[in-house]
């Protein structure tokens, strides 16, 4: 199915915002639409989800009645709060999303999405909607009104709470809607607020918000973000798209356990009308690592450390109970389930919920644990004892398993094989194991680790290695190549200007670019259908060529990437070169990440030139 065959009301992915606060998401549209909302988590039954059914789904819209208006939207400047500006031909109004902050959101999580709208000049109608549609979209809750002035919102164990400054009309038992005129000087004030059912009444009963407590909230709110995004340290004059990363980063973050999402979506499609629609709402080890990574060289070290202590607990402490992904509270069991009421998004089925892909054997994790270990070390920070116990249980395991076949970096689900990416990155845990010992002082099997890592690089060199073409390959004794072949002198397993590298390079750029960017590799996978540029590989390229010291070509990478953002600077997994399109699930964390590391590569570039 293309996308000129579409025919539908769904807006194009980059016509949503997000908004997130440590716990809780949701995607705002241009039109002032919430058709996305999980709360109290980012994994959790949507609220709101029209995103992936328009009929079932649920929402609530805050829209101009008249037709032909016009928006422009932005973020408050260093904060995740929207602001979006309707105009009308009688008017101008601002409304502004955001979830409302605590100084200690660990301790004091809040779970309330705040609307304001206020009146900038003139008079403008807006049609008000809230259509709550809990369990992604299979249960429609009881609505009722209280003589508090607040409306419910009851169904399973979930409840909103729902208090707003002018009137609602309460639409068969299901909805609240009205249509009202704000003018200029005037503001309105709606929250919706999570609660337990069991709670709900206690709740109302405590106290409704009142305008003042609203407003100190918006005022909060903003301070909490512009605090934390002022604290950012970088080599270079941080311009407005990485300082939008970073705090897209810290969005997915999950405060209470420091579990970091690697997507707010679920299902969100690599092709329109295609089946590659993934659950990517929990913390993948990789992804995570590669973020901690970034944060801390931006100078956020808290962030770094509370993800040690996520993945040693999630872990048990042991090599052997490790996944690749964890709930963002460490839960293990992350069963695929397809939720066939749901049509998906322009009609992409089936929708996912969990992923199956967990119980894969993807063997460049324990690379990555040892190598955060070992730049955590780097950077000045002691090594526990405790954690040197998880972690050489860690590289015990790579001396036993890495000549077994995994299914690699890309989750495909088919056979396994031994994927380059993957040895390269279990030499990488036992090299910097190597080094933690000997800088420390621990007691480790040094020789035998010794052992494993130089048969490992021989592995490598001779299997994962085309002497025709004289590049690297995707996997043993094939000729497929793979972008994640980029990462390799990023942990030292060979140097970016060794001249295997400068071809494999080139190879890559000739064999995987489409149209400027990027395709993850050219093998076949098992799976049904096609799908968009992976715009992470692109910024993968740019670091990689940037510490090649080719910086025409650098830069234009860059900048092609760059200009896949949306407007207000975010940028989804993949995209459609030929349509111009967004596609997967969005915002995606590693593509955020990955443009933050381009950047300090190419800013060490220009600093060395």
């Amino acid at each position: 199915m293309s996308t000129d065959d579409i025919h539908s009301p769904y807006p194009p992915i980059a016509d949503y915002a997000m908004i997130g606060d440590c716990h809780c998401v949701a995607l705002v549209s241009r039109a002032g639409s919430i058709d996305w909302c999980c709360m109290p988590r980012i994994d959790d039954d949507s609220l709101f989800g029209r995103l992936l059914d328009w009929n079932k789904g649920g929402f609530c819209a805050i829209t101009p009645v008249d037709p032909g208006y016009t928006s422009t939207r932005r973020y408050l400047p260093g904060t995740m709060m929207l602001e979006t500006c309707f105009r009308t031909s009688q008017g101008e109004v601002m409304l502004y999303d955001f979830f409302a902050m605590e100084d200690d959101a660990l301790e004091h999580p809040r779970f309330d999405h705040v609307r304001i709208v206020d009146g900038i000049t003139g008079e403008v109608e807006l049609n008000v909607d809230i259509c709550p549609r809990f369990d992604y979209g299979e249960i429609i809750p009881r609505m009722r009104s209280h003589d508090s002035g607040a409306y419910t919102a009851i169904g399973s164990n979930k409840g909103l709470i729902i208090c707003c400054n002018v009137p609602l009309d309460v639409v068969e038992h299901r909805d609240l809607s009205t249509t009202m005129r704000v003018s200029k000087g005037q503001r309105i004030r709606l929250m919706l607020e999570f609660q337990l059912p069991e709670l709900i009444e206690a709740a109302i009963a405590g106290g409704l918000p009142d305008a003042a407590r609203i407003d100190r909230a918006f005022e909060h709110t903003q301070a909490w973000w512009t605090d934390w995004a002022g604290r950012i340290r970088a080599p270079f004059e941080v311009d407005e798209q990485t300082l939008r990363s970073a705090i897209t980063l810290k969005s997915l973050t999950f405060e209470r356990t420091g579990a970091i999402a690697a997507a707010a979506t679920t299902s969100l499609p690599e092709s329109i009308g295609g089946q590659r629609n993934w659950d990517y709402r929990f913390s993948w080890i990789r992804d995570s690592v590669f973020t901690v990574r970034v944060l801390h060289d931006l100078g956020y070290v808290r962030e770094a450390d509370r993800f040690h202590q996520f993945i040693e607990r999630s872990s048990a402490g042991s090599a052997d109970e490790l996944q690749i992904m964890y709930g963002v509270d460490g839960k293990r069991r992350l069963t695929e389930i397809e939720l066939d009421w749901l049509e998906g998004y322009r009609q992409s089925r089936p929708v996912r919920i969990g992923n199956g892909a967990a119980k894969q054997l993807q063997m460049d994790i324990f690379g990555e644990l040892v190598e955060m270990a070992w730049q955590w070390h780097a950077s000045g920070h002691p090594t526990e004892p405790d954690y040197w116990t998880f972690l050489v249980d860690v590289i015990d395991a790579v001396c036993e398993r890495w000549q077994e076949r995994d299914h690699g970096i890309w989750e495909v689900r088919a056979a396994p094989a031994h994927y380059v990416h993957s040895k390269v990155m279990c030499w990488a845990a036992l090299n910097h194991g190597i080094q933690l010992a000997q800088d420390n002082s621990f007691e480790a099997p040094v020789e035998h680790w010794t052992r494993s890592r130089d048969l490992l690089r021989q592995a490598v060199e001779t299997s994962g290695y085309d002497p025709e073409r004289g590049v690297f390959v995707q996997t043993f004794d094939n000729r497929y190549l793979d972008a994640a072949l980029l990462l390799m002198p990023r942990v030292g397993f060979i140097a970016y200007d060794d001249p295997r590298m400068l071809r494999t390079t080139d190879a890559i750029c000739s064999e995987l670019d489409r149209k400027g960017l990027l395709v993850r590799y050219n093998s076949p996978d098992n799976l049904p259908g096609t799908e968009g540029v992976f715009l992470p590989c692109t910024f993968w390229l740019v670091a990689c060529l940037a510490c090649q010291h080719q910086r025409e070509r650098a830069w234009q990478y860059y900048e092609r990437a760059l200009g896949c953002a949306n407007d207000v600077g975010l940028f989804s997994e993949e995209f459609d070169v030929d349509h111009r399109l967004m596609l997967g699930n969005f915002p995606q964390g590693l593509t955020h990440v990955s443009q933050i590391t381009a950047r300090l590569a190419l800013a060490a570039m220009e600093g060395s030139c």
